[in-house]
C-alpha cells in the first residue's frame, strides 16, 4: 500500500549584525576563544534589562517582503521557559503568538511564520566526565522560519533549504554557513496511508543539505516499517547519526504549553506602523536584486543555458565576475559594425565567456582553493582574451594557455599572446607546409578520408593544429587539407 509522506521545517538562521540580540556583546562567529564576546545581560544574571536589537527585526522584515508575507503591525517578545546549561537565563526570549511575519512563500512552499528570538550557548560533549558551554553564541539573533506541512520529499525539502540560504545571503541578513551553524534545519515527517497527517517525528539540527535529503529519507522508511509491523509510531524528537546514515532517538516531543510561554515583562511591545523605516514601501525599496529575478534576467539580458543561470545565481562573486566581463565585451565590438552582425557576434562572445567561466576558470580556482574575489584577472582582460578567440586570432588550446598565465600572473593577453608568440595565422605559406607534414605522416588516414570518411578529415585538422601549435587558422587548415585532396 501507498504511504502519503508529509513535510514541515524549522529553518534557524543567526543573523548579520554587529551585536547580539538584547544586548551590546559582539555578534562575531568566527570566535574562537570561549566566553568573550559576553556581559551581565546575554548571561542571565539578575537585574539585567534587555533591549531589542532594532536592525535584527529589520532583517527579519525584509525577509517578510521578499517573501511576499505579511508583515505583522502589532509584535512582542515571549520567555519559552525550559532549563538546559545553554540556556543561561532558565528561558530563551522568543515570540509566540505575535511573530514578526506570517504567510509567504518560497520555491513553491507556503510559510506559516517567521519570528525572531535569541540563540542558545553553544555545548561541546567531547569530554568522558563533563561538558563544557560557550556562551558567546548565547543571545545571537536567531531568525525562526517554519513552513506549511507542504513539502514531500527529503530532495523537496533540501531544495528549499538551498534557496532560503541563497535568500538570506542576497539579502545580507545571515551567511547562512551551515557547516559553522548559522543555519540549522529540523524536518517534521509524517507517514500516513490516508490525506490524515499520521504522527509528526521531529528531526533536529541537520547541519548540511545532503543530511537533510538522507535524514528525512530514512525516517520515511523507518515510519513505515513502523506501521508495517503493526506497531505505533512515537511522537518524538529524533537527532541524525552521520556515520551510522540513521535517526536515533532523543526525548518525546514537547508541546507549546510545555514551555508555559509568557509575554517577556522586560521589553516593550512593537508597533510597527511607528517605525517609518519599518514601513512596507520603504522595506522594499532596499531589497536588492532577489536570487529568481537575477535568474529570469540572467535568462533574457545574456540568454544563458539553465546550468550557467544557476551558478551564476548561486556563487554571486562568478556572477558578479562575469557580469562585469559581458559589460566589457560591449565594448570590444565595435559600434560601427551592422547591428545585427554586431549583436550575434556580441552574444556569441558573451556565451563563449560563460562557457570558460564555467569550466576552464572554475576548475583552475577549484585547483587552487581561491574564490572569484581573490581572482589576478581583471574582468577587462578576460573580456579581451574572449575577443581574441571568438575572432579567430588565437586558437581554443591558446586561448586556454593564456587563461593559466592570466589566472597564475594577471598581465594583458594581447601582451602575452605576443611574447608567446601563440597568435594564430591564416598564412597560405605557412600552412601549406603544414598541409604536406600532415599528409606525408597520416596516409592511413588520409586514405579513409578519400574513401569517404569525413571524420578522418577532422582528425587531419587535428594533427595540423598540434604540428602548429595552435597557430595555424583552422578554417584555413581545413579548406586547403581538403584542396590537397582533391576534395
Amino acid at each position: 500500500m501507498s504511504y502519503k509522506t508529509t513535510i514541515g521545517l524549522e529553518i534557524h538562521a543567526e543573523l548579520k549584525t554587529k551585536t547580539k540580540m538584547f544586548c551590546n556583546s559582539k555578534n562575531d562567529t568566527e570566535e574562537k576563544n570561549p566566553n568573550v564576546n559576553i556581559c551581565p545581560i546575554c548571561m542571565g544574571h539578575p537585574g539585567t534589562l534587555p533591549a531589542i536589537n532594532k536592525e535584527a527585526v529589520k532583517k527579519v522584515l525584509k525577509v517578510g517582503v521578499a517573501l511576499g508575507a505579511e508583515l505583522a503591525d502589532f509584535s512582542e517578545f515571549d520567555r519559552k521557559n525550559y532549563f538546559y546549561p545553554d540556556i543561561p537565563k532558565g528561558y530563551q526570549i522568543s515570540q509566540y503568538k505575535y511573530p514578526l511575519v506570517k504567510g509567504g512563500e518560497l520555491n513553491g512552499v507556503k510559510i506559516t511564520r517567521v519570528h525572531l528570538e535569541e540563540d542558545t550557548a553553544k555545548s561541546s560533549h567531547d569530554a568522558e566526565d563533563y561538558s563544557l558551554v560557550d556562551f558567546n553564541r548565547a543571545g545571537i539573533p536567531l531568525m525562526e522560519l517554519v513552513t506549511e506541512p507542504v513539502i514531500h520529499s527529503g530532495s523537496e525539502a533540501a531544495e528549499f533549504a538551498k534557496e532560503l540560504q541563497l535568500l538570506l545571503r542576497y539579502l545580507g541578513a545571515s551567511d547562512a554557513n551551515m557547516e559553522k551553524g548559522e543555519m540549522r534545519v529540523e524536518a517534521n515527517v509524517s507517514v500516513s496511508k490516508s490525506d490524515i497527517f499520521g504522527v509528526k517525528v521531529e528531526v533536529k539540527n541537520l547541519n548540511s543539505f545532503r543530511a537533510v535529503e538522507k535524514a528525512v529519507a530514512y525516517e520515511v522508511e523507518r515510519q513505515i516499517a513502523v506501521i508495517e509491523s503493526g506497531e505505533k509510531v512515537i511522537q518524538e524528537t529524533r537527532g541524525w547519526d552521520e556515520n551510522k546514515q540513521k535517526t536515533f532517538s532523543q526525548r518525546l516531543k514537547e508541546e507549546s504549553h510545555d514551555y508555559r510561554y509568557f509575554p517577556d515583562p522586560d521589553l516593550p511591545k512593537l508597533k510597527i506602523s511607528e517605525i517609518l523605516e519599518f514601513s512596507e514601501e520603504n522595506l522594499r525599496k532596499e531589497l536588492p536584486e532577489l536570487p529568481w529575478e537575477k535568474r529570469e534576467r540572467l535568462e533574457k539580458e545574456f540568454g544563458l543555458k539553465d546550468e550557467a543561470i544557476e551558478i551564476f545565481t548561486q556563487d554571486m562573486a562568478s556572477g558578479e565576475f562575469f557580469e562585469s566581463v559581458a559589460f566589457h565585451l560591449e565594448t570590444e565590438f565595435p559600434s560601427s559594425s551592422p547591428l545585427g552582425n554586431r549583436v550575434s557576434k556580441l552574444a556569441d562572445a558573451i556565451l563563449l565567456a560563460s562557457n570558460y567561466i564555467i569550466s576552464d576558470l572554475s576548475g583552475l580556482m577549484k585547483d587552487k582553493n581561491i574564490s572569484s574575489n581573490e581572482l589576478k584577472i581583471e574582468p577587462k582582460n578576460f573580456a579581451k582574451l574572449i575577443k581574441m578567440a571568438a575572432d579567430g586570432e588565437i586558437s581554443s588550446r591558446a586561448t586556454k594557455d593564456v587563461l593559466k598565465i592570466m589566472f597564475d600572473e594577471g598581465g594583458d593577453p594581447e601582451k602575452i599572446v605576443k611574447e608567446k608568440g601563440l597568435a594564430q595565422t591564416s598564412d597560405n605559406s605557412f600552412i601549406k607546409n603544414i598541409v604536406e607534414d600532415v599528409v606525408k605522416n597520416n596516409l592511413a588516414a588520409v586514405e579513409e578520408f578519400k574513401n569517404g570518411k569525413e571524420n578522418s578529415l577532422q582528425f587531419l585538422v587535428g594533427q595540423g593544429m598540434k604540428i602548429s601549435k595552435g597557430k595555424a587558422n583552422p578554417g584555413a587548415l581545413q579548406k586547403l587539407l581538403k584542396e590537397r585532396l582533391g576534395k
